[in-house]
């Protein structure tokens, strides 16, 4: 009889239980897309994959309410058509009658869980794949539509163009800004560019090969050569800590590489130390020369070398400064660059300029260095050259005590190490563009650290107060029998509330820089010790009566 009674029970609370879910799932689901459908301009195919995607993360949320409303509902019922004072006559006590509602509830917490810490995280590394198979499309009707489009996540490219064509990939009458710290860095023009998504594991590369092209900006010339670039993004939503398996989490905490904002930054941390290291000789070899340097021919001052393949450069600058991923030769003279065959050291030409850039090019943890000349006459010409470009310099010697110190043996990069090594670099006097690297690394470990701490915790208080919370809305259920059926939920809600509040409060707490992660831990908890206090008044006052 009895297990008849529970399969009854939770026969009625399985029915309204599931109708709750697909109403709020529908709602839920329409709501979580409006944000990717107006920023990436998604199609309607896109729309539904995106739905299926989404789904994990709407149920998060959806089955604990859902089930609360199902309880509340239920057993309110229940005890509102006398069926519980009935079985209670019949000598069944009420913690046996809240067996289906408990079992219920206990569903629902594994669920949860599972879905925070791993079904949710896979779904949203396959919506990440959809958006790099459709990123192509995505650009290409963004900029039907609107002549314009920028590159997510960071929005730091902008592309205009005047014609599209989807099937072969061409931009005509294109123009590409690149914005930094709000302000315009670059401007590319070409009559014709063609575009081409090279998706990678941790992130989009975007290529774009133009025609007819030229490039302007503060720190380019009017009319300069510009063949191709390379964007490299990163992934709209696998690099946010919340989407991550608990296994990914681990791994990271292990190595902060494995993090893709990380790694990014600690590359071009350690690029920018490669340009401070090689900033900081060249001003030793050229101000402050020993006497093992070769002498300029004219005995003007000390060349600096730099090896390279097929050819090898030796210059001379007044002053070389070092800048964001690239230093400036310069100064009150000119600066002279002699360019030679590496193999045969026969001299091809020996140029004189104003300013001359050497920038960081290709993998950030193997580079090579490009010099560009601008406004450069060779010597005996009077021709002017805009800009001249030496490719495949190879960083020297100096930079390699840095890579022992800084790289494991599989030559990836130790973010620990990279940051520990700054106080060595003090007599460097390090720019503002390296201090400004190591504030942000430092910032993003801190900050990946600690989201991973409360991700955790976020995670396991909210499924495992789904149990107290369920409960809740079967004791209110029961209390309110009298009033409206939906009394109990909507009182139910209010404890429910108050562990959500609890949770963000906690969350913001142990992310907030400075503070102590224990309080924001005990806030997080602080929810769920709430509802079981609440579980133990309500059911002690139903026993009791």
């Amino acid at each position: 009889m009895l297990f008849t009674l529970h399969r009854y029970i939770f026969r009625e609370l399985f029915r309204v239980f599931l109708l709750a879910v697909v109403a709020l799932t529908l709602m839920l689901s329409l709501g979580s897309i409006l944000q990717p459908v107006q920023e990436y301009g998604v199609g309607p195919r896109q729309v539904l994959s995106l739905m299926g995607y989404f789904l994990p993360i709407t149920l998060t949320f959806v089955l604990p309410m859902a089930a609360l409303f199902a309880c509340s509902l239920v057993y309110g019922r229940f005890a509102g058509d006398s069926e519980l004072d009935a079985c209670r006559a019949s000598g069944i006590s009420l913690l046996r009658l809240v067996h289906p509602g408990l079992a219920l509830a206990i569903i629902v917490t594994i669920a949860n869980l599972l879905l925070s810490f791993y079904v949710m995280p896979v779904f949203v590394h396959r919506a990440e794949k959809s958006f790099k198979t459709d990123a192509k499309k995505i650009l290409f009707r963004n900029i039907e539509r609107r002549r314009y489009y920028e590159l997510p996540p960071d929005y730091r490219y902008l592309i205009y163009a005047d014609q599209t064509d989807l099937q072969n990939s061409v931009l005509s009458g294109v123009i590409v800004t690149e914005m930094k710290n709000n302000e315009i860095k670059d401007i590319f023009t070409a009559e014709i560019a063609k575009i081409k998504f090279n998706p990678h594991e941790r992130f989009n590369e975007v290529q774009i090969d133009a025609y007819k092209s030229s490039l302007m900006g503060a720190e380019s010339e009017a009319g300069a050569e510009w063949g191709s670039m390379s964007v490299e993004l990163g992934t709209m939503l696998s690099d946010e800590i919340k989407f991550k398996k608990i296994d990914e989490m681990r791994e990271i905490e292990a190595d902060l590489m494995n993090f893709y904002p990380i790694e990014k930054l600690a590359r071009e941390t350690y690029a920018q130390i490669i340009v401070e290291l090689l900033t900081h000789d060249i001003n030793t070899t050229i101000i402050d020369p020993d006497e093992s340097t070769p002498e300029n021919t004219n005995g003007a001052g000390r060349f600096y070398e730099l090896l390279g393949m097929p050819n090898s450069v030796k210059f001379i600058a007044g002053r070389c400064s070092a800048q964001e991923e690239e230093l400036e030769l310069s100064g009150e003279g000119e600066v002279m660059v002699i360019e030679y065959n590496t193999e045969s050291r026969q001299i091809l030409r020996t140029l004189i300029c104003e300013k001359a850039l050497l920038h960081i090019e290709g993998d950030k943890l193997a580079p090579t260095l490009t010099m560009d000349i601008y406004n450069a006459k060779e010597e005996g010409s009077d021709e002017l050259m805009m800009r001249y470009i030496i490719r495949g310099l190879i960083r020297p010697k100096i930079t390699d005590n840095l890579a022992n110190k800084v790289k494991t043996e599989s030559g990836s990069l130790r973010v620990e190490k990279l940051i520990s090594i700054f106080p060595e670099l003090s007599g460097l006097q390090p720019s503002k563009s390296l201090g400004s690297l190591e504030s942000k690394l430092a910032r993003e470990v801190n900050r990946t650290l600690v989201r991973i701490k409360a991700e955790i915790h976020t995670r396991l208080a909210f499924g495992a107060g789904c149990i107290p919370m369920i409960l809740i809305g079967i004791g209110l259920g029961i209390i309110k029998k009298g009033g409206h059926l939906l009394s109990a939920f909507g009182a139910s809600c209010i404890p429910a509330a108050v562990l959500i509040v609890c949770i963000i409060s906690g969350e913001n707490l142990i992310k907030s820089y400075g503070s102590e992660s224990a309080a924001g831990i005990a806030v997080i908890w602080a929810g769920l010790v709430f509802l079981l206090f609440l579980v133990v008044i309500i059911y002690h006052r139903l026993l009791k009566n």
